[in-house]
């Protein structure tokens, strides 16, 4: 039986991946934080390991007896916008992974980036691996953090480490315990979203990212990067999907850039005079404002990306929350 070291495992992403993975036959070594959480791994037969990856050590004690990496884990944070943490766990971190890959000598490394280290596009024409990375516009560190991590790994495979990257977009789906990226759905089903951006962003189905993810294990063209997506979609539409699936109304006014823009700012204001963090930030009201949409077609070809309509994976993360509490 494979052994797959799983970093990340007890994410929303990861603990997809990690209940697929047994599904599948593989033996999986759960890489998780002391501090982490654990509810998401519960009653899973898994073999976990407490570390940190930013220890090089304990990237490396972890590695050994594994065939496979997916390097899953990653801190992703936007507000503050800046933070040195998020090169010590996506970039530093992510180094400490290829070296110990490098010195196990895995059959293949997989790592999870974002779509958002590739050019986005419009509707008609979307971004796709081509591209240039348009996201250092936001002064975001998550995004330029994982543009880094990226270049890491596709460094590492120029050099001989067998790996494959895949990038997912904006992801929705059940078994959110933090909540993540589903905190959308919870904040519209409150009633906390006053109105919509002018902007949109790609959106994916988790079920269909773990699959994908799993496949490069042994699908996909060692060095290349593929990106996990699905259904490009205006936040207009997009609210208006989610607000359909839970029942309520959709927010009617479109919020103009400007007015978006001066209200980022005044949150960042508020948060330093007060200490406490911002509502929102510019660099996410500039990222909400334009459009964020890629395209698939790449892993659909050849990581055999499935394509389940976003209305139902909104409607799996609706019902999990209900089912859970969180309404």
């Amino acid at each position: 039986m494979n052994t797959v070291l799983l970093t990340g495992a007890n994410g929303f992403l990861g603990s997809h991946i990690a209940r697929k993975l047994l599904e599948k036959g593989y033996a999986v070594r759960a890489f998780v934080r002391p501090s982490g959480q654990l509810t998401t791994l519960a009653d899973l037969p898994l073999d976990c390991w407490q570390g940190d990856l930013r220890d090089a050590d304990d990237v490396i004690a972890a590695t050994y007896g594994c065939d496979y990496v997916i390097h899953a884990g990653a801190l992703a944070q936007v507000n503050p916008a800046r933070s040195p943490l998020l090169w010590d766990v996506n970039v530093r971190g992510t180094e400490h992974v290829l070296a110990a890959a490098r010195r196990v000598g895995v059959q293949r490394l997989v790592y999870v980036g974002t779509a958002n280290v590739f050019g986005f596009g419009t509707k008609e024409q979307p971004g796709n691996e081509t591209l240039p990375y348009a996201g250092a516009q936001y002064g975001l560190d998550y995004m330029d953090s994982k543009r880094t991590a990226t270049e890491r790994v596709m460094q590492a495979a120029q050099e001989g480490l067998p790996a494959v990257l895949v990038h997912p977009t904006f992801m929705l789906g059940a078994q959110d315990h933090k909540p993540t990226s589903n905190e959308m759905l919870l904040a519209l089903y409150r009633g906390r979203i006053p109105g919509y951006p002018p902007g949109g962003k790609n959106y994916v189905a988790v079920t269909d990212v773990a699959d994908a993810t799993i496949n490069a294990l042994t699908m996909g063209r060692l060095g290349e990067s593929y990106i996990l997506g699905n259904e490009n979609l205006g936040y207009r539409e997009a609210f208006a999907l989610m607000a359909d699936v839970m029942g309520i109304e959709p927010p009617a006014l479109q919020l103009p850039a400007v007015v978006s823009q001066v209200y980022g700012w005044f949150s960042e204001q508020k948060a330093n005079l007060t200490g406490n963090a911002a509502v929102v930030n510019r660099a996410m009201v500039q990222t909400a404002n334009d459009g964020h949409y890629f395209s698939a077609a790449k892993a659909r070809a050849e990581l055999n990306l499935l394509q389940t309509p976003i209305r139902r994976a909104v409607e799996d993360a609706f019902n999990w929350f209900r089912q859970n509490g969180y309404l």
